[in-house]
């Protein structure tokens, strides 16, 4: 039963209670109760000299999404009041997506 306690598991998957507990181990880290998990996968990153290797979430900020939204709108609207349901169609699924994308990078 004890097995899952000794396989190591990446630093990504733990749970914030696991990386507080790894935070109090290492003296560099300050502060391990105030922080969330994004946080502390960045101090213990640091601290271990672990280089962030974030392919995806680095490519778009969810400011630049969230225009990207605001612009797709007013384009859908436009479709919409000239009655081309097929153009607003499209648009409603690119929105989609892109609020997809701004949830999993949160």
């Amino acid at each position: 039963m004890g097995d899952k306690e000794t396989k190591e598991k990446p630093i990504d998957k733990m749970t914030v209670k696991e990386l507080r507990e790894m935070a109090k181990e290492i003296p560099e880290i300050t502060g391990v109760h105030g922080m969330n998990k994004a946080e502390l996968l960045n101090a213990i990153k640091k601290a271990g000299g672990i280089e962030d290797e974030t392919g995806k979430k680095s490519d778009f900020s969810i400011r630049e999404i969230k225009k990207k939204i605001k612009k797709l709108k007013a384009e859908r609207e436009a479709a919409l009041r000239t009655k081309d349901k097929k153009t607003a169609s499209i648009y409603r699924r690119r929105i989609s997506k892109l609020k997809k994308k701004t949830r999993k990078a949160a």
